[in-house]
Order: structure tokens, then sequence, then C-alpha cells
């Protein structure tokens, strides 16, 4: 949460002159409600579950894209595999101070309901750090550059690789 998957997504996206998608936003579409209502209404292993299904059927069709997945579908060890395997992978890294600082009036974040945004963002870095890493062919702290230079950052990687 926070990290600049959707916006860093639609720049990227926009070099490379291939569609963006959210997945998130495709949730969001399939459902017809929002991710805080869907938690809310059938809580966050039902969201899950869709999210799993709305990855593997975005990864497996065939369209060249940018792919921007919220920073749990990584809790899934079939949705690691997945994602390893159906293309080049950014891990966008800020630390949980900065990613705190971003998110935490954002009232629109079911994970951060009733709880402190430091707290919290330090809670799902320790939990989700490991599992990014596994999956990341580059890792790229958010933090420290704009957006611009970001997408920069990216673009010369994947020309390298």
């Amino acid at each position: 949460m926070g990290a600049g998957k959707s916006t860093i997504g639609r720049r990227l996206a926009a070099r490379l002159k291939v569609t963006s998608v959210d997945l998130d936003a495709v949730i969001v579409e399939q459902v017809g409600c929002s991710i805080p209502d869907m938690f809310a209404e059938q809580g966050e292993a039902a969201f899950r579950a869709l999210e799993s299904e709305c990855l593997k059927r975005l990864c497996e069709d065939g369209q060249n894209k940018v792919l921007a997945t919220g920073g749990g579908a990584v809790l899934s060890e079939s949705n690691r595999e997945l994602i390893k395997q159906s293309g080049f992978v950014i891990w966008l890294d800020a630390s949980p101070e900065v990613l705190a600082k971003r998110i935490g009036g954002d009232r629109n974040r079911p994970l951060l309901k009733g709880v402190k945004p430091l707290q919290r963002a330090r809670e799902l870095d320790a939990q989700r750090r490991p599992l990014y890493k596994s999956c990341a062919d580059l890792r790229i702290d958010t933090g420290k550059m704009r957006v611009p230079q970001t997408v920069h950052t990216i673009m010369d990687a994947m020309d390298r690789k």
C-alpha cells in the first residue's frame, strides 16, 4: 500500500505502449463494489480468493501489459509462482515510515481499519518483504525516487534484461 504500484504502472505502460491493468480495479469492476465494502461484507478470505482468480485470468490471457497487483497478492504461493512465470517482476519498495506517511489518512484501505498506519505498515513489511523478494526481478525504493525517475530506472533494467 502506497508504494506507487498504480501510478508507476500507468506511466510505465504508457512508455511501453501497452495496456495498464490495476488488479484492484479489475476486482472492483467484477464485484461491483469497493474493496473496503467487499472486505466488510465478505471478508478478506473472499477478497483474496477473487484476487487469485482475477490474477490467474490476467496472467494467462496472452496480452502484453503492465499489471499492478495489490500488495497482498504475494500471500498466496500459487500467485507468487504465477507472477514469477508471467513476466518481468518489479518490486516497488518503500520503508514503513514512508508508506505510513503516504497512506495514513486514506480511509479506503481496509487493512488500516482500526490500527495505526505506521504500526500496520511495519507488520505488513515484516510479513511480505521476504515474499516480494522471492518474486522480484528488480527492487526499486520508491521512497527515494520520483515517479519519472522510477519509470526510467525500470525501462533501463528491462532493456538490460
